[in-house]
Order: C-alpha cells, then structure tokens, then sequence
C-alpha cells in the first residue's frame, strides 16, 4: 500500500473510533481487519485502576494502543513532553499530572475527532498544561530541541515512513532528550503471507518493524543508549476464533509464529550537548 494510502486508512479508522466514543461510549477496541482495530489481548487491561480513577472514561474508551508507556517512562516535574498520535489524550492527561503545573504537555494528531475528544477530555479533567495540536508524526509542528521527552503507544508502527519520524523526534528532542514509546516490534523473520493473516488479527501490528531494524533505525536517526523491552508476547491462540473465521488454518501457523509479535517498550537517547564553555566543562575547557 502507498504511503498516502495507509495515511489515510489510518485517519479514517481512528476517525471512526473517536466518533464511536463521542456518540454511543463504546471502548474502540475490538476484533476486525481494519487498522487502528486492535482486538484483545494487545489493548485490554494496560492501565492501572489508580491510573483509571485519574482521567475521563471517555479517554480510557479511546485508547487503541498497545502498552502503558506511563508505567515504564521516567517523567519529572517541570519537563515538557511530547506524545505522538495522542489519540483520546489518555497519556498525555496522564503524563501531565506527572510533570505538574511547572511543565507541558504537547499531543500531536491527525484526525479532526481525536483532537476534539482530547481536548473535551482535558476539559473534562481540568488540566491546563496541554495542548492538542493537530499534525501528522512525520511532520512535528514544533521547534528544534523542545521536548524532553517523547512518549507514544502503538502509532510509529503504522506510519508509512518511520524513518521520517524518528528523524523528526531527534529534531525536536532537546539534547540528552528521551525516547520512550510502546510499540509492536516483531522478534526474527515472519512470512509476509503469514504476517498478512496476523493483521487479520489486529490492525495495529500492521507496519510493525523486526527488533534488529527498529534498533538501526533509531540509531541512523541519531539515538544512542538504545533498549527494547518486551512486555506482551502476543500468542496466534488469542486470535484463533477470528482466523479461522477467514479460513486461515491457525495450527499451521502457529509455529512460525508464535513468540514473534510483542508489545514493547523502546527507551532511546539523543546525546548530549557537547561541551561548549567554562560554564560546562570548567575553566580550562574553552580559550
């Protein structure tokens, strides 16, 4: 599929998603081949009662990722933070409770109807230091090294140029800025017949890069201090309802697949400043 092509899938089903939630409260998880669709077991039970009881529901019903990026993400007070396709705000809200009134918040979509719900969210939780803005990930409307961090979950997967998008998340870092998403990664080779049946499954493991070439991605972008931490191991058996529904024969797949599709967490680094005067590395540094 073309880039502009998935862009536009992508769009239309997280478009049709908030709108779900907006109109009849409907959780936009559930199985079907569509993207941005993703059936359970990748996005059920992510979040923590205590993380539950501090947002709107509106904003939990929302959410299509695949991770908690708020249970493994370092945030401190004062920082300013960046979260890639926000969705119904559910990080970003989250995320701005961690860094307090001293820092901000930025949620970058695409969709008209996420932005809307997210910000009747914000209103919702009355929480001042965010701000939705409407963009696509590989195109971030903000400056050059003005985020601390960047946090995302379940997004940079589908786009159709990660490359640009890790390019524009080391732009906008501040030097020794973090990158701390959730994404699906695959784990060794999957047959691209088989990987079509996966996506069968759940739209969001469509794009999702093989562990070796995230980690060179990232590290072509400019990263260092690169992990990636698995923390759902996505089984065909979870599926097997739904596949055998397109007349898929699960047995025969299930060998080569299972264990390869995961959840995880992907922590990087953008280095940082170099030393520039006596201010930074003492007095004899700089003549």
């Amino acid at each position: 599929m073309e880039p502009e092509n998935v862009k536009e899938v992508v769009r239309e089903r997280y478009s049709q998603a908030a709108l779900r939630v907006s109109t009849t409260g409907a959780s936009c998880c559930g199985g079907g081949s569509s993207v941005g669709s993703c059936s359970d077991p990748i996005t059920s039970n992510l979040y923590d009662p205590s993380q539950i009881g501090q947002i709107p529901q509106e904003a939990l019903l929302a959410s299509l990722g695949c991770g908690n990026p708020m249970a493994l993400a370092q945030l401190n007070p004062g920082e300013t933070v960046l979260d890639l396709g926000s969705g119904g705000g559910i990080d970003v809200l989250l995320s701005a409770q961690r860094v307090g009134p001293s820092g901000k918040v930025y949620g970058l979509d695409m969709t008209d109807e996420m932005l809307a719900l997210a910000r009747e969210n914000q209103r919702q939780a009355g929480i001042e230091n965010v701000e939705f803005l409407k963009g696509e990930i590989e195109n971030i409307p903000l400056p050059d090294d003005s985020v601390d961090v960047i946090i995302s979950n379940c997004v940079i997967n589908l786009s159709a140029d990660k490359d640009r998008v890790l390019r524009e998340a080391y732009r906008v870092l501040k030097p020794g800025g973090r990158f701390a998403v959730s994404d699906v990664v695959v784990r060794g080779e999957v047959p691209s017949d088989i990987r079509r049946s996966i996506e069968l499954w759940a739209g969001c493991v469509a794009g999702a890069l093989e562990e070796s070439e995230y980690r060179l991605k990232l590290a072509a972008a400019g990263f260092e201090a690169i992990q990636v931490e698995p923390t759902r191991i996505h089984q065909v058996e979870d599926a097997r309802q739904l596949l055998s529904s397109e007349g898929i024969d699960v047995d025969a797949i299930a060998p080569l697949v299972d264990g390869k599709f995961m959840s995880a967490f992907v922590r990087a680094k953008k280095p940082g400043a170099s030393c520039c005067g006596p201010s930074c590395c003492g007095p004899t540094a700089v003549r």
